[in-house]
């Protein structure tokens, strides 16, 4: 009994040392610390602003739990900013404009000029924080705000203002490239009309430019708005054509209108909802209801990598949460709280840093005090404000909501998570990052080095409103939705282009023609449907109020949508429009009376073969008369006698070779010869025959104008269709105004075309390909077309920066290359088989050298080879005769004569074997003797 009693003395007397030492610790460690004040305005009547003042308690309990040997610690004043600008301000006495009774009147003092706070965590809104920037900088007092996320504080740069939240512009190319991925044109931003609303428009205008969309229309809610102020705005929403619509708002005024847009059947199947991270960082702690009328929606939100820091401070968070707030159930923690609670390390860090070598106060400013002076005037400033500051910029560690780092005083967080709401909160969808875009995957074990994607692929599968898998379109038709007006020219051109008839008994407007047709095939072909009507552009009268300019600029001032007409692509104009991909083919062209050249040419029989080879069959006639005479001349007496006679006879055997009437040969080398030749003669002249009778059958047109040079030089009439802008191209060649005229129909120009300049006609006319086509199937038979110059072809106009330009001009490809084109011109302009009518060029019929030469070829080889066969035997037989010659010109001589008689005579033979045996027995010197006589 006696040992228990002294075992429990001994545990109290340790028990009471022990708490000793911990007080006595205790007291010293708080003799030893300097407390820091440091304001923070939250708007504690929202349930957020309670859980983010939690985040920032747990923030510096964690912080002096890792750092039990700082010296300072942060005081925290909280100040209560009740939603309002006025009330953030009062709270820290910045309203230099009210006078000090109405200052003090408010709930907050002045945490500044009483508490002496050295810095400022908050406050929530972007615009309470723009209305406290120049406090800060007027005090040299750090403000920290972890939710204001308005891309217009931006505007007013202070070195004393941190924002540790994304900015809004951050995640505006995100949002385009959404936009981009899907192919969609417009799309409609549904802001809050206030600074933190209007803050990102300028930045996300500028994206969606990038991406090849546009803003057509903004919808600004005020912050204040009724139930019936947003109806009526869904309402004209929804008699638009565009059914993508942007989102970017508070949570509180964004649930009520997803709310109103579901009761109004906006969030069915076709229409496209992308929410800012305004709404999207908060959809955790959003109520299940409001969930409810956002299925389908998809969201921008920041991401926040899962990590084990991340995941034991949720549950901490939320068991320490519930034990402070018991009454608020089912709320959940989202990255401004995170924000909130790496906002107040990073300055619980700062202090300590600046605060361990010297003390922290404010410097008295010396200004004099009077009945007018202000509270701003005399505020004072902080004596350690720039230390901290500088501390925070160079500020980097790894936080609970990521990497914390300020440049430029904003915290660098680019990427974000694509979400999907579906059932009971958001899916996760992929990802956007400013160097990869739209991907599924975030894994850096993949090739980070891949180009930029705007890919929808880039994202999983997304259930759109309306529980509907398919990709909304983002563009439909109301039911009492605006119509494009298309404007239509009356009576310009060609009434087959463009055709406008008025009904006079029910004034209803009919507008037909091949334009039309295939502005009607286009807009059908579009992937959504586009309802318009045809405007004539016409004066009350029914007569035309303009050319082709005059309507061009109608949709440049916005008066029609579109232009379905004959509208060539001209430089000029694409400065104030926008023009399709052109539709027909392109070029100006000269149209002239043709005439037949037949009949005056007498030279038309030599145009079948070229000089060339004509002279080449000369010389071949006359070359294959020699061959045949050489060969035969000693054994057919057809080809001896008097030289003349020789000669006449060559030539008339080789010409009569072309009716084949030539006499018979005797040596069997001159048949091969001749046989070979009269092959060729038969080819020659067959294909002579042909061509001949072509040219004599097709008539040879010509223009009866060769250029347009001409026509200047002659100062001849010339016409164009009135309203065109081939006027101002003939001015510009040189035409002289008075030498111009300007015809409305087909008609018309054939008339002055048949009357010629000289009888008050034109002698050409000038106009585009499409309006000739129907000029020529009617009088292809009279006239001929030449090129002038290439033009770009007729297209449709819309209005600059229209988002209907790309889909109508792959609409166009689909319909002009198909055969849909052809049956729309067959309709229109017939079988116009002759458009292709130019200058016929005979040339092309002409046969040249080149068309024969292996014939003179094998000709040539066979007569070479009959001349070297009949020489070597004449050289073989006579071989006697040339070793008996004391000298080579002798030989010469005695083989000439030994070749001049025929050896079929037997008086001739015995004569010149005589006169072979004196020469050869002659000594040289007699010889020689008597030829010299």
């Amino acid at each position: 009994m006696k040992t228990k009693q002294t075992n429990a003395a001994v545990c109290s007397y340790f028990l009471i040392l022990s708490l000793s030492i911990s007080l006595v610790m205790a007291i010293g460690e708080n003799t030893s610390t300097i407390p820091v004040n440091v304001g923070v305005i939250l708007d504690m009547d929202d349930s957020p602003s309670k859980v983010w003042l939690s985040c920032i308690n747990m923030a510096l309990s964690d912080f002096y739990a890792s750092h039990r040997s700082a010296k300072t610690r942060l005081v925290l004043s909280t100040r209560d900013s009740r939603n309002d600008v006025v009330g953030a301000a009062a709270a820290v006495l910045v309203l230099a404009f009210f006078s000090i009774d109405q200052i003090f009147k408010h709930k907050a003092l002045d945490l500044i000029k009483n508490v002496q706070v050295q810095a400022i965590i908050g406050p929530v809104s972007s615009m309470q924080a723009n209305f406290l920037i120049d406090l800060g900088e007027k005090a040299h007092m750090p403000m920290i705000s972890f939710s204001a996320t308005s891309p217009s504080l931006t505007s007013h740069p202070s070195s004393y203002f941190f924002r540790a939240a994304q900015t809004d512009s951050s995640q505006v190319k995100a949002i385009a490239a959404i936009v981009q991925a899907f192919g969609w044109r417009e799309a409609v931003p549904i802001y809050i009309d206030n600074a933190f609303g209007e803050g990102v428009l300028p930045y996300l205008v500028d994206a969606l430019q990038e991406a090849r969309a546009r803003m057509p229309y903004r919808s600004a809610i005020p912050p204040t708005a009724t139930n019936d102020q947003l109806i009526g705005e869904l309402y004209k929403l929804m008699t638009m054509q565009i059914r993508v619509f942007i989102v970017h708002m508070t949570p509180s005024l964004g649930s009520r209108l997803f709310a109103k847009a579901q009761e109004l059947g906006m969030m069915k199947e076709g229409y496209v909802w992308i929410m800012t991270n305004g709404l999207t960082n908060l959809l955790s702690s959003t109520n299940g209801s409001v969930i409810n009328s956002m299925q389908g929606a998809l969201g921008v939100r920041t991401y926040v990598p899962i990590t084990d820091e991340l995941v034991d401070f949720r549950a901490r968070w939320k068991r320490k949460f519930q034990q402070e707030n018991p009454s608020i159930v089912d709320v959940e923690l989202d990255v401004f709280g995170l924000w909130a609670y790496d906002a107040a390390y990073a300055l619980a860090m700062a202090v300590e840093n600046v605060g361990t070598r010297s003390t922290f106060g404010f410097q008295k400013t010396h200004t004099s005090i009077n009945s007018s002076s202000t509270d701003l005037e005399t505020l004072g400033v902080s004596s350690k404000g720039l230390e901290l500051s500088k501390f925070l910029s160079s500020t980097r560690f790894r936080g609970i909501a990521g990497d914390f780092s300020f440049v430029n005083g904003q915290l660098q967080s680019p990427m974000f998570e694509i979400v999907n709401v579906n059932g009971n909160g958001a899916r996760g969808i992929g990802f956007w990052t400013p160097k990869r875009g739209l991907v599924k995957d975030l894994n850096t074990s993949k090739d980070t080095k891949s180009a930029y994607s705007s890919s929808k692929s880039g994202m999983g599968p997304i259930i759109w409103p309306g529980d509907s898998a398919s990709t909304p379109k983002g563009w439909e038709v109301p039911t009492n939705g605006k119509k494009l007006r298309v404007g239509v020219p009356v009576k310009i051109g060609s009434p087959e282009l463009v055709k406008v008839v008025r009904n006079p008994v029910t004034n209803a407007t009919e507008v037909t023609g091949f334009c039309i047709d295939i502005f009607k095939a286009v807009m059908e072909g579009l992937p959504y449907a586009v309802t318009y009507d045809f405007v004539p552009f016409a004066k009350p009268d029914g007569t035309t109020a303009g050319s082709y300019n005059d309507l061009v600029h109608q949709v440049f001032l916005g008066n029609f949508d579109a232009l379905a007409a004959a509208t060539t692509i001209r430089g000029n104009r694409s400065l104030y429009v926008d023009f399709t991909l052109p539709y027909t083919e392109s070029g100006v062209v000269m149209v002239v009376q043709t005439k037949d050249s037949r009949s005056q040419d007498p030279w038309i029989f030599l145009k079948p073969l070229e000089w060339k080879l004509w002279l080449t069959i000369c010389c071949s006639f006359i070359a294959i008369g020699f061959v045949v005479w050489v060969l035969e001349h000693r054994i057919n007496d057809d080809f001896r006698g008097k030289p003349s006679r020789q000669v006449g006879t060559s030539i008339l055997f080789s010409l009569s070779t072309m009716v084949y009437a030539h006499q018979n040969v005797v040596s069997n080398l001159s048949r091969i010869v001749v046989i070979v030749w009269v092959f060729v003669v038969l080819v020659l002249v067959q294909s002579y025959g042909a061509s001949l009778s072509s040219i004599l059958t097709v008539p040879q047109l010509k223009p009866s104008y060769s250029g347009i040079d001409v026509l200047v030089k002659n100062k001849d009439y010339v016409g164009y269709p009135k309203g065109s802008f081939v006027y101002s191209l003939m001015i510009e060649r040189g035409f002289d105004d008075s030498k111009i005229k300007p015809y409305t129909t087909p008609e018309e120009c054939d008339q002055l075309l048949t009357k010629g300049s000289a009888n008050g006609g034109i002698a050409a006319a000038i106009d585009e390909t499409p309006n000739l086509k129907l000029f020529l199937a009617k009088y292809c038979k009279k006239y001929m077309v030449g090129p002038i110059f290439k033009t770009s072809g007729f297209a449709f106009v819309f209005p600059k920066g229209s988002p209907l330009v790309p889909d109508v001009s792959r609409s166009i490809l689909n319909v002009t290359e198909g055969d849909e084109m052809k049956n729309i011109e067959s309709k229109w302009f017939g079988e116009t088989t002759c458009l292709d009518n130019k200058p016929n060029d005979s040339d092309h019929r002409r046969f040249t050298f080149y068309s024969f030469w292996v014939l003179f070829l094998i000709s040539g080889v066979s007569s070479c080879l009959a001349l070297i066969i009949h020489t070597t035997l004449f050289f073989h037989k006579n071989l006697h005769i040339l070793l008996t010659c004391w000298s080579v010109w002798r030989s010469i001589r005695v083989m000439f004569i030994v070749l001049s008689y025929t050896p079929n005579s037997s008086f001739l033979r015995e004569q010149a074997e005589t006169d072979v045996d004196q020469m050869v027995t002659a000594p040289q010197g007699e010889g020689a003797d008597q030829e010299h006589n």
